[in-house]
């Protein structure tokens, strides 16, 4: 296989939650990969500075969007922005998500729940069917949500967050399914402890972390661009018979 099938020239990406994390890695390594990338995130101080960062490092274009994930409104204008600033919308980065709770499930408030999965779910499916009906008049596109390894198996003090997660991977399936006629590839990732500041939380407590590196083969935490090179592939033609798939990237904790 060439090398030349993971280039990303002629495409543009929007990623959300890119201002920071992994978010921001994979906003990077898609422009470095050749793709102009729209970069969206609530804060648009942040986001100006990693567009900035963009165009800097790669000589791509950079173009910052502040939207919230659970915004109706918000992401249409996000869309409308990457379409009239680039004329087309090739890879889409589900990557925003939010956890306001850290204890039992049955403490969880109906607000709490209702907050996690308006962004986490309901802001996934809304942004990708506004991004797919670009990309069915091109013909041509790929959607790639991140879920996480805490939707595949019971997470300790997350649940609501993992609940969320494994609708993630139930949502990439149902629209590889039906986007498949229209060549578009939808697919998802599921990091496991990776050292965020979303996931501090958890990678700072001692006895959290002793407990997750005992059961980790490669015996340590993640870093965010180590979840760049999966996006790659997945956006990338180095993927084009890849679809309804969930790559998951966890030193091999779900083993």
């Amino acid at each position: 296989m060439s090398l030349d099938q993971f280039r990303l020239d002629n495409r543009v990406a929007v990623v959300t939650g890119a201002s920071r994390g992994i978010g921001k890695s994979v906003a990077l390594g898609l422009a470095e990969a050749g793709a102009d990338v729209v970069v969206s995130s609530r804060k648009q101080a942040d986001l100006d500075t990693v567009a900035q960062e963009i165009r800097a490092k790669t000589g791509r274009r950079g173009l910052a969007v502040a939207a919230h994930a659970g915004k109706p409104d918000d992401l249409e204008r996000l869309v409308t922005s990457t379409t009239d600033t680039f004329g087309r919308l090739d890879i889409l980065v589900n990557n925003a998500g939010t956890n306001p709770v850290f204890g039992p499930l049955i403490d969880v408030t109906p607000e709490a729940w209702d907050k996690i999965m308006q962004v986490n779910v309901r802001g996934y499916l809304l942004l990708a069917q506004r991004a797919a009906r670009v990309m069915i008049e091109q013909k041509r596109g790929s959607i790639i949500n991140v879920s996480s390894t805490g939707g595949l198996r019971v997470p300790a003090m997350i649940g609501a967050y993992g609940i969320s997660k494994a609708a993630v991977i139930m949502l990439t399936r149902v629209l590889a399914r039906e986007l498949g006629g229209f060549n578009i590839r939808v697919n998802a990732i599921a990091p496991g402890l990776v050292e965020t500041k979303f996931s501090e939380a958890l990678w700072k407590s001692e006895t959290i972390l002793g407990s997750y590196l005992k059961g980790t083969p490669l015996g340590r935490t993640g870093q965010p661009d180590e979840m760049v090179g999966a996006v790659l592939y997945l956006a990338s033609d180095a993927s084009s018979f890849v679809t309804g798939h969930t790559l998951v990237l966890d030193g091999g904790n779900t083993t």
